[in-house]
């Protein structure tokens, strides 16, 4: 008898049997059609490839860590792939023979990041962007596929968060991102014969430019941008003038994500709708004209990752939602139709068990509304124990993809609830703005308006509110215990922050300055930031807390979780620890995830 089913009883699977249904995503199609796709059968994500929608896969890498992205090349049968050590996400370059399972290590620079920024066409080099010469600032790097790390050239000095989103047609350019803040980009073309960096998107204020890649004939770049509005749409910037043109806008939801094949100027953009993604296909009639083909019928959830097959007739897409689990289709881009490829399985619970979330809105302490997804068990009665899940971020979204945890709370009798407070991405520049700095804590008091409605709810036991969160959706978690205790029986809080001003001090050089940008800078904000962080204020934390950290987090060090634990030591408040050495921000090991969420669920069990 497994460790896993002799937990199991005539309740229902145990967690870990939850954290066992498996993900495939990442899918990149070969030009000979082969799919290779990320998987986390063995535990973690590794390479795995198939030849025919639900052939049999099979697994190409092998390795303890996660695979962080896999690409093939244009010419070889070989891809590029992505992997750190521990959870540092210090990530280092690899070229594997899927065929031999020969690995080419590419970059062997343990100390530095490295951002994958393709292959030229002719698959003979490859880009990257790293910090390798100076810890705050990423430089954009061209290697010879052959190659390894003395042969990298250093072929333009960055003074910032640099990114490398591709080669021109015929690769003798490349297009760079440059992030200033979360919702402040800039696009940037480096000639690689003259070093020439010519930047193409000077604005006044803020601006997102995402998503961007090569129009067809090199002479544009697409993307999608919120540049002088307050959504996202899809624009075509025109490399020889400068202009900026609408090929795509909504007037209510981001157009949120593009895809363009070079060679046949067909086309995949998605909006999002209310958290869900819906996916429209089409060719270019002209360079700003999108002729729409057949709508793609795809499971209703999030959806990403579009790869398109060699002659543009078809494209893999991964898929996500609350009733199904995350995998790969294949979309005829003229018909719509669309087959499943990869069959990550649901280690056995029946997919008619998984719950549907309802979409709800709530008001707050300023009478805006506030969205949110509300999930109950379809077969409970009665005054439920609710668990109030609260993303990162907090330039994120909580959208309705598959959560292993969330079902497994649901078969156990507890609700779980999701808002997305202000803050949140996916609704306009203007509510992701509405916390920022000074208005930080007005996203807490959104949750506290979230814990009021939901004890207002019929189906709800107001004396059985938990909140749990990660990384920023952790101090969300500390904040809500603190500044609003009596709202909460308890606090689950994993890779959060506890002090903004040691957190700033302490995270990746690289990150400082995006994160000054959203909540404030040491130098002109310290008396604020430490006005608003949750250690600060323990002594108003009344509910019982359980702490989960990674020891290698480079974005929130551990030392965050170590300072609360130890001031709520003192107190006489149940407070739990849990450090995963190998881990970093967030739990990526399957063992390590039954560990914590065994330990998570049981806390809850004993004081919800």
């Amino acid at each position: 008898m497994t460790d896993t089913d002799a937990s199991e009883h005539d309740e229902g699977y145990d967690v870990a049997r939850y954290l066992r249904i498996r993900r495939a995503s990442g899918p990149d199609l070969a030009p000979d059609g082969t799919l290779a796709f990320r998987m986390d059968t063995t535990g973690t994500a590794q390479v795995w490839t198939v030849d025919e929608p639900g052939g049999w896969p099979t697994q190409r890498t092998f390795y303890d860590e996660p695979v962080s992205f896999l690409d093939w090349s244009p010419e070889r049968r070989e891809l590029a792939f992505g992997m750190d050590q521990g959870g540092d996400e210090r990530q280092q370059l690899y070229r594997l023979n899927p065929d031999t399972g020969r690995v080419h290590e590419w970059t062997a620079t343990p100390d530095a990041k490295h951002r994958w920024g393709g292959w030229s066409h002719d698959g003979e080099r490859f880009a990257f962007a790293s910090n390798r010469r100076a810890g705050d600032v990423f430089d954009v790097y061209v290697q010879p596929r052959g190659g390894g790390p003395e042969d990298a050239e250093l072929v333009h000095e960055g003074d910032g968060w640099l990114s490398v989103l591709g080669w021109s047609p015929d690769d003798d350019r490349l297009l760079v991102h440059r992030a200033h803040a979360s919702f402040d980009h800039d696009l940037y073309v480096l000639d690689l014969e003259t070093g020439a960096f010519e930047h193409l998107t000077p604005h006044d204020g803020e601006a997102r430019f995402g998503s961007a890649q090569w129009g067809p004939d090199g002479e544009a770049v697409y993307a999608v941008t919120d540049h002088d509005r307050d959504l996202l749409r899809l624009a075509r910037l025109d490399l020889a003038d400068g202009s900026l043109e609408t090929v795509v806008a909504d007037e209510e939801w981001n157009v949120d994500g593009v895809t363009v094949d070079e060679d046949t100027g067909r086309v995949v953009y998605s909006r999002n709708v209310d958290g869900y993604t819906e996916t429209t296909v089409g060719e270019f009639a002209d360079p700003t004209t999108i002729e729409t083909l057949a709508e793609p019928s795809l499971p209703r959830g999030v959806a990403g990752g579009v790869s398109f097959a060699d002659d543009g007739e078809q494209f893999a897409t991964w898929v996500s939602g609350r009733t199904v689990n995350t995998n790969v289709f294949l979309v005829d881009a003229t018909t719509g139709e669309t087959e499943r490829w990869t069959h990550a399985g649901t280690a056995g619970v029946p997919p008619e068990t998984f719950v549907e979330p309802e979409l709800v809105h709530y008001p707050t302490f300023d009478e805006r509304d506030i969205p949110g997804f509300f999930s109950t068990p379809g077969d409970e009665t009665g005054e439920l124990p609710v668990v109030v899940d609260v993303h990162g971020g907090p330039e994120a979204q909580r959208r309705p993809s598959f959560a292993g945890v969330k079902q497994y709370l649901l078969s156990q009798g507890y609700a779980v609830f999701e808002p997305n407070v202000r803050g949140s991405s996916g609704y306009g520049r203007a509510y992701s703005h509405l916390d920022d700095v000074d208005k930080r804590m007005d996203s807490v008091a959104d949750l506290a308006a979230a814990a009021d409605w939901l004890a207002e709810h019929p189906s709800v036991d107001p004396d059985r509110i938990a909140v749990m969160g990660g990384s920023y959706g952790g101090f969300m978690v500390l904040s809500a215990l603190t500044e609003y205790p009596e709202r909460w029986a308890a606090g689950v809080d994993v890779v959060g922050i506890a002090n903004f001003v040691t957190f700033l001090e302490n995270t990746g050089d690289w990150r400082r300055e995006l994160r000054e940008a959203e909540y404030g800078s040491l130098e002109e904000d310290r008396e604020f930031l430490e006005s608003i962080s949750p250690i600060n204020h323990v002594e108003n934390v009344q509910a019982p807390l359980f702490v989960l950290h990674g020891e290698n987090d480079p974005r929130v060090p551990v030392s965050e979780a170590e300072q609360i634990v130890a001031e709520l030591d003192d107190r006489d408040v149940p407070v739990r620890k849990l450090i995963f050495e190998d881990e970093g921000h967030g739990f990526s090991k399957l063992e390590n995830q039954i560990e914590a969420y065994r330990a998570v669920v049981g806390f809850l069990d004993e004081h919800v």
